[in-house]
C-alpha cells in the first residue's frame, strides 16, 4: 500500500486518530492527491490518500468513520466501479466523485447509485468542502441509525416467542382484544405480555415501541406474522 504520508496523521496505536472521521482520497495524479489532502486538511479534516482504488480495499479503513473522494477514471478500477463494490458488500460510504470529463451519463449513473456530489476539475473549493462536510454528516447520520437499531435488535434478541407476536401486532395497530382473539389468548394475558414487551424494549409509550419496531431490518419485522 502507498500512502501519502506528509497527510496522514497517525496514532501510535491505531494508525489514525480514531475521534476524526478520515476524508479518503483516491486519485492516480500524485499533485491531486497532494493538492486535495492540503485543502482538506487545512478545513480541519482528516486526510488520507491512495494512488487507486485497490490500495484503498488492501489498507481495510473502510469501516471507519467518513467519506470517499474518488476520481472517476483511473488505471484499473475506476472509482465507479468502486462504488459498485461498496454497494454490492453493504458498505455505505458516501462518495463524492471528481472527474476531468463533463460526462452526464455517468454523472447520473452516480448519483442514481448514491453519490453525495459529482463536481468536475478543477471544483472550487468550498463547493469541495461543502460536499465533505455533507458526506460527513451523513455518515455520522447513518452511523448513529445502525446503533439505535442495533441496541433494539438487541432487545427483540431478549423477547419470547410470545412476546415477539404480540410485538408484531402491536405495531400494526391491533387493539388488546383483537390480538387476543388471532392469538388464541386471553386480554388479560395479552396485557401481560405487552407490559413485558414494553418494559424489554425499553419503550416509554406505544409510540417508542412503534419507532423501536420500524428500525429492524424487514426479515425481523416479520417475526411473529402469520
Amino acid at each position: 500500500m502507498r500512502v501519502d504520508q506528509p497527510f496522514v496523521r497517525r496514532s501510535a496505536q491505531h494508525g489514525y486518530e480514531e475521534d476524526q472521521p478520515l476524508v479518503m482520497i483516491v486519485d492516480d495524479d500524485a499533485s491531486i492527491r497532494e493538492a486535495l489532502s492540503e485543502l482538506i486538511l487545512s478545513a480541519g479534516f482528516q486526510p488520507v490518500s491512495f494512488a487507486s482504488t485497490r490500495e484503498l480495499l488492501d489498507a481495510d479503513i473502510l469501516d471507519r468513520p467518513g467519506c470517499l473522494i474518488l476520481d472517476v477514471r483511473m488505471p484499473g478500477a475506476s472509482g465507479l466501479h468502486l462504488q459498485s463494490h461498496l454497494a454490492e458488500n453493504g458498505i455505505a460510504k458516501p462518495i463524492i466523485f471528481l472527474t476531468g470529463h463533463g460526462d452526464i451519463p455517468m454523472t447520473v449513473q452516480a448519483m442514481k447509485a448514491g453519490a453525495v456530489d459529482f463536481l468536475t476539475k478543477p471544483a472550487r473549493d468550498q463547493t469541495l468542502l461543502d460536499a465533505v462536510t455533507a458526506a460527513i454528516a451523513m455518515d455520522g447520520e447513518r452511523r448513529a441509525e445502525a446503533a439505535i437499531a442495533n441496541r433494539n435488535i438487541e432487545r427483540l434478541e431478549t423477547l419470547t416467542q410470545r412476546e415477539r407476536e404480540v410485538l408484531h401486532e402491536v405495531a400494526h395497530g391491533r387493539l388488546n382484544k383483537q390480538i387476543a382473539f388471532d392469538l388464541g389468548i386471553s386480554e388479560v394475558t395479552v396485557k401481560l405480555h405487552r407490559s413485558n414487551v414494553m418494559h424489554k424494549m425499553e419503550a416509554g409509550s406505544i409510540g417508542e415501541l412503534i419507532r423501536a419496531w420500524e428500525t429492524l431490518p424487514a426479515q425481523m419485522r416479520q417475526i411473529g406474522s402469520r
